[in-house]
This record gives C-alpha cells, structure tokens and sequence, in this order.
C-alpha cells in the first residue's frame, strides 16, 4: 500500500486554555479531493491552518510526503493556500497577481510572463491579465486566486470556503471549475467549506467535525446514507430522526418502539439490546407519501405543516399527532398528483432498508 500525502497523528491545537481541535486522526490520500466540514467553531479551519503552517500544533504530528511538518514555515510547504476572502493584490493587474509567488522565488520574468498567461488561459480569464483587479467580477477574482496557487503547481492545494462570497448561480459554474481542473491536473484538493452542496457535489471523500472532533470520514453517499451518529445525521439535514426504545432483535433486524408507533429497522451491525434506547434515520427522498393508508410495516400518519420548494425539488414538512416532524423531500411534478394544501393529512411510508440505526456515540 502506498504512503498517504498527509497523516494527521493525535494532532491537538490549544490556544490558552482553549482546545480548538482534540487528537485528530486521519490521512489524506495523493490525488483525492477531501472536503472538511462542520459547523461554524468546530475547528475546520483551524485544522486547514496548521496544514498549511499558519498554526503549529500543540500535541501530535504532521507529515507531508512521510516528512515531519510541524515547525516548517509556510513558505517551505508546497500547500498554497486560496482564502475566503481570495487575499489578491488591489494595486496588481490580474497576471501581475498570478505572477507574484513566482517572483518571490526567483523565477525570470520571461518565464513568469509564460506561466502566468498559461493559467489564465486555463481559467478562461486570459482576456483580463492587463485588467486590475478592482474591475473584475467575483467569479473572475475567483479565477485569478486559483491561477495564482496552481501556477506554483503544487503537490496540494488547500481551499478555505473560496465560493462563500459568490451568487448562488457563480458557485455552480465554479463547482464544475474546481472539479474539472482537481481530476486534469491529479492535485489532491483540501477544501474547507460549511456548505454541503459544495461538499458533497466536488469530494471524494468527506469529514464531518464537531466540537473539535472528527464525526464521521467517509464518501458523501456514505455520510448521506449511514450517517455515523445523530449530530452527523441533524447536520446532514433532510434527515428523518426517531428515537424510542428496542422492542426486539431477530436476526439482521430489530423493531423500535416509539411515540408515534412501531418500526422496523435493519440493525446495520449495531449492536442493539432490548428494552435500551435507539434512535434511526431515514432520509427525506426515502419517504413516500399517500392518501391511503399503507399497508407495509413502517407508517406514519400526519399534518402537512409547510412546503419549501427549490427549483424542481420540494420538501414537505410534516407533523404527527404526537408532535413527531416528518420531512418528504420529491420531485414537484410528483407532488402535483396530489393537490396537497396546508392542514392536510396524509400517510407517509418508508422500506425497512431505507432506515439506517444510529451508533450512540
């Protein structure tokens, strides 16, 4: 097996009496695109720093390439690292600013000239190298950051949140930037992001982080489907959370009484004990609706409360008598077979394979 490009080992980051992230664990594999998110505080970015060199950590290691990293300065890394904010130069012109990393390491000015021009050509922005910066679009500065980290062309290339500040329409486009440019050049991408949009439609693989902790490594169908614990499985959204009590356990699947009834679940090599507490998702799309009562096992009846409708996508927002929230989320040509209006009940159903059993954890 080969050498991951990263391992974080028992990394800790204290700042005082605060610890921001506690012993981390995981590798990032060469050529991957890793996304890392959480909610805000849960110490994604503070991880994303000391990759990048900015923060040291207080306990553990950092290896790049098998080489310890801890106390190597940033401008000894091959991690370039594209902000937020995008940290352009206003007083530059758009190649001058891809440019600049190349300068500060002595390349000629010739050369400089053609590797700049190359990257923007490659961002679809060549016609804006003589431009400054002030006179660009948020999509075009987007770009030119970008240039400006892969003209280094380096072995990894860490993101921090780079679409927060673009309009809904720009993020697409440049989803489908990010992602071309990760799997044409093999640059494992580290990508910082609260979104998990952005997460789950650019990444190979995912972590999800509270509180300082790592949550859950897995795919984005993975943490989508088999959410690890609850706190991955509320932030996920969308999702459908019941908690009850195990009524029984036979063979590969258990039966978990709850306020609004019964349900049969697959036990998903959880280890399950009569009569203990257990909760179970199951994901909005999972769920189907009906105006006839079900006859399968795992059923609900409730109150549609609300509709939230994006683009062809909509989520219904239920409720039933026991105060229990259901959410179904369909196509809204799906839902117009139904003539729903706000107070109407209607029965939801789901397959006992669409439930997945949380680890209480």
């Amino acid at each position: 097996m080969t050498e991951p490009l990263v391992v974080f080992d028992k990394v800790q980051k204290s700042f005082d009496s605060f610890v921001a992230v506690k012993e981390l664990d995981f590798e990032i594999r060469e050529g991957e695109f890793l996304a890392i998110m959480g909610p805000s505080g849960c110490g994604k970015t503070t991880t994303l720093r000391m990759l990048a060199g900015l923060d040291a950590p207080s306990k553990g290691e950092i290896r790049l390439n098998g080489q310890l990293m801890n106390d190597v300065p940033p401008h000894e890394r091959d991690t370039p690292l594209v902000w937020q904010s995008l940290a352009l130069f206003p007083f530059l012109s758009a190649q001058e600013n891809v440019e600049f990393g190349l300068k500060m390491r002595g390349v000629g000015k010739e050369e400089r000239k053609t590797r700049a021009l190359k990257w923007l050509e490659k961002m679809g922005i060549l016609e804006f190298a003589d431009r400054d910066i002030s006179t660009l679009s948020g999509g075009q500065k987007q770009r030119v950051a970008l240039a400006r980290s892969l003209v280094m062309e380096p072995q990894i290339l860490l993101l921090d949140e780079p679409l927060s500040a673009l309009d809904a329409h720009l993020v697409i486009r440049m989803q489908a930037v990010l992602t071309d440019l990760q799997r044409e050049l093999g640059i494992t991408f580290v990508y910082v992001t609260h979104s998990q949009s952005e997460a789950f439609a650019m990444a190979d693989r995912v972590i999800i982080m509270g509180k300082g902790e790592i949550a859950q490594i897995g795919t984005p169908k993975d943490i989508y489907r088999a959410p690890a614990n609850q706190f991955v499985a509320e932030f996920v959204g969308r999702n459908n959370i019941l908690t009850g009590t195990v009524a029984s356990v036979k063979d590969s699947t258990a039966r978990i009484a709850t306020a609004s009834g019964d349900f049969t679940v697959p036990t998903n090599d959880v280890a399950l004990v009569q009569d203990h507490p257990a909760s179970f998702v199951i994901s909005a799309d999972l769920v189907h609706i009906s105006m006839k009562e079900p006859t399968g096992e795992n059923k609900a009846f409730c109150k549609l409360i609300s509709e939230e409708f994006v683009g062809s996508m909509v989520t219904l927002f239920l409720e039933d008598a026991e105060g229990q929230e259901f959410k179904v989320q369909m196509q809204e040509r799906e839902l117009s077979k139904f003539d729903l209006h706000s107070g109407d009940e209607i029965w939801l159903s789901w397959d006992t394979a669409s439930a997945h059993v949380l680890n209480e954890t």
